[in-house]
Parts: structure tokens; C-alpha cells; sequence
């Protein structure tokens, strides 16, 4: 019980982007599964498909909303939250993925984006999210 309340005060502690690491993030997400000895159940099949599933409750928040209405909605406080939550879900699946496999997701993002920056070159894509055909 001890460690569920450590934990639980670690959880509500904010932490800005600027001065959180991915590794830390990994590691909240690390101990929150072995907490309830859930990794049993974390094949990577598991987590991929995790993934899917908050990623479409991601795109529920914004369903039957036109453009401008999707940013009214990430403006609005309580729909902002359900994003929120819903982004989190992703990035919490993400971390758990990357701790299953044992990727490290800060190379994984530098090395894809690499790639990006090859395929979609600044000067040809500038406004352009694909080249006339």
C-alpha cells in the first residue's frame, strides 16, 4: 500500500515537457504496470493494438465537427480534457510499447524524422502537404 500512495504522489506532481524526459515518462509507466502485474498481458500484438483503440477515442472527441469546430473544441475547457486524457492514453501505450520492446522512442522519433526531412523536403513542401501530380 505504501508504494501505491509513493506512486499516486509522484502522478500529481506537474512536471513541465521542458523538464520531463522520456525516460522518466517510461519509468512512471514502468512502475504503474509492474504495480498491478500487467505485464503479462503486454505483448507488443497487446500494446499495438491499445494504441489503435485510444487513438480512435482520440478522433471520437472530434467527430462530425468541421475544421474551425475542431479547434473550438480544443479550446473548450471540458472537451479540452477528454483530448487531454485521450492523448495521454496514447502517449501512456506508446512508453508502454517502448518498454515491452526495448526501444528507446527519443532515437526512434530523431531517426524518423531524419527520414521526413529527406522525403519532404522544407523548399519543395512549403505549404504543400503534397506535390502537384
Amino acid at each position: 500500500m505504501l508504494t501505491n500512495r509513493i506512486t499516486a504522489a509522484i502522478w500529481v506532481v506537474c512536471v513541465p515537457d521542458a523538464n520531463t524526459t522520456l525516460g522518466e515518462m517510461r519509468e512512471l509507466v514502468r512502475q504503474f504496470v509492474d504495480e498491478r502485474d500487467w505485464r503479462q498481458f503486454h505483448s507488443p500484438k497487446n500494446i499495438a493494438m491499445g494504441v489503435a483503440v485510444e487513438a480512435a477515442e482520440l478522433m471520437e472527441c472530434f467527430l462530425w465537427v468541421d475544421l474551425p469546430g475542431s479547434y473550438e473544441a480544443a479550446n473548450d475547457p471540458q472537451k479540452r480534457e477528454a483530448i487531454a486524457d485521450e492523448m495521454a492514453d496514447v502517449f501512456c501505450y506508446l512508453l508502454a510499447m517502448s518498454n515491452v520492446i526495448g526501444l528507446d522512442l527519443g532515437d526512434a522519433l530523431r531517426a524518423k524524422m531524419v527520414k521526413n526531412i529527406r522525403k519532404y523536403p522544407a523548399d519543395t513542401y512549403q505549404g504543400k502537404y503534397q506535390l502537384e501530380k
